[in-house]
């Protein structure tokens, strides 16, 4: 415990039997530790020259410990210096890195290949752990294991902003729905279109995809390929139909879960037999729920169900 301030295993040793002993020779410490005499009697000395120990009067020689909390305080307090001092210089030498990773040239350094599905998900969790003003992710089937293992993992999206856009293949499969939602309540933007491929991208500073490999993934840095990727998160987004820009207490007071699972897969473009697998429905039940909102919104086509829906913000 005492390596954290610079104070060796038998410094500690000494002077932690000192400070029971109260006063105590050479001799009494070689008693209770199992030191030789000579070992103790140097390392008593080193213990009065950093000021953990003062010698008493008189022969033979004793010593006594100063107090616990007198001896942590400066030691504790120089060694949050020399960290400081540690912190400062790994910043100057971070952005140091940063300029020379702008300067890079070479592909080979623009673009990092990450083996091994245990690599992938930490290179995943570093970059959301990484992300400062937003994250962006296409998100689609299939999926390694249980859900996205692309999407967020302990982001807080009330701190950062957080665009998926789902494929509609993604929003079809049986709960995925739920799960979508519940991002949406936590914060998350999410819109429904066809994605091309899995995509995270963060601050667009880098971005990860995946490789051909299931095991496998690219890193790509700062470059032109980097800003290829954010241009065609923006564009995918953009002609994608939103599920998260919604006003939530406009939704809350005109549908509940099931109508707005219902509208977002309708806005998604999902035929009657779709929304029906995804629901546990049968398309009876689902032309009836439709009928109902038509009815509710004073709406006579799937079409003018879909303007009304826009203007109440459900969509």
């Amino acid at each position: 415990m005492w390596e954290a301030v610079g104070l060796g295993e038998q410094d500690a040793q000494v002077y932690e039997a000192l400070v029971r002993c109260g006063q105590a020779d050479a001799s009494t410490l070689t008693a209770e530790l199992t030191l030789s005499r000579g070992r103790i009697v140097r390392t008593l000395a080193v213990l009065v020259s950093r000021g953990l120990a003062t010698r008493l009067p008189g022969r033979p020689a004793r010593f006594a410990a100063v107090a616990p909390d007198e001896v942590a305080a400066p030691l504790i307090a120089g060694r949050e210096y020399e960290l400081l001092q540690l912190r400062r210089h790994v910043q100057g030498l971070a952005e140091i890195h940063r300029r020379a990773a702008a300067t890079r040239q070479h592909p080979a350094d623009l673009v990092e290949i990450v083996e091994g599905p245990e690599n992938v998900r930490r290179a995943i969790t570093l970059l959301h752990q990484e992300a400062r003003r937003q994250v962006c992710l296409f998100d689609r089937p299939p999926y390694v294991g249980e859900g996205s293992e692309y999407e967020a993992q302990g982001l807080d999206v009330r701190k950062i902003e957080f665009r998926v856009v789902y494929d509609r293949s993604a929003i079809a499969l049986p709960g995925r729905i739920d799960e979508i939602w519940k991002s949406v309540r936590r914060g998350e933007r999410a819109r429904v279109g066809e994605v091309p491929m899995k995509l995270l991208l963060c601050d667009g500073r880098k971005a990860l995809i995946p490789a051909e490999s299931a095991d496998a993934s690219y890193l790509i840095h700062s470059s032109a390929l980097l800003d290829a990727m954010c241009a065609l998160f923006e564009a995918v987004w953009a002609r994608s139909v939103g599920l998260a820009d919604l006003d939530a207490s406009a939704a809350g007071a005109d549908l509940d879960s099931t109508d707005r699972d219902l509208m977002g897969l309708l806005a998604a473009g999902h035929t009657d037999d779709s929304i029906a697998r995804t629901l546990g429905w049968n398309v009876r039940t689902v032309r009836r729920h439709i009928h109902r909102l038509c009815e509710q919104v004073g709406a006579r086509t799937r079409l003018q169900l879909g303007m009304e829906a826009v203007r109440r913000k459900w969509v």
